[in-house]
């Protein structure tokens, strides 16, 4: 079953989901950051921005992964594994707006590689 559900794309798609929520997150936190400072220290807090990266490095391990065993293109994992390491490098930035910028460039580029991912599964 579960490899039923990896070769229809649902784990692309779900990766994908969480990419959009990442962007939801980062732009909302930024918003709240600006309107109500005290309140938005809980959403910049490093253990958020850790335990999602951990979610997107797993997610995007079990779904490239199993992207190129069946599908056998690498492009697809190579890219999404670039966009992983711009999140990691944007969580060694001070909270700024560039580290907001750079976050969001990772995770465009990391939902990109599961996009192709889905494709070639195609």
């Amino acid at each position: 079953m579960f490899a039923e559900t990896a070769r229809g794309g649902a784990l692309d798609r779900l990766a994908i989901g969480l990419s959009g929520l990442c962007l939801v997150h980062c732009l909302a936190s930024a918003v709240l950051v600006a309107v109500l400072a005290s309140a938005a220290g809980l959403l910049v807090s490093p253990v958020i921005h850790e335990v999602g990266l951990v979610l997107a490095i797993a997610l995007g391990l079990v779904a490239l992964g199993r992207g190129v065993v069946e599908h056998g293109y690498m492009m697809p994992a190579a890219v999404g594994g670039m966009g992983l390491g711009v999140m990691a490098g944007a969580l060694t930035l001070p909270h700024s707006g560039l580290e907001i910028v750079y976050t969001l460039f990772g995770v465009t580029i990391l939902a990109l590689g599961h996009d192709l991912n889905r494709r070639a599964a195609i």
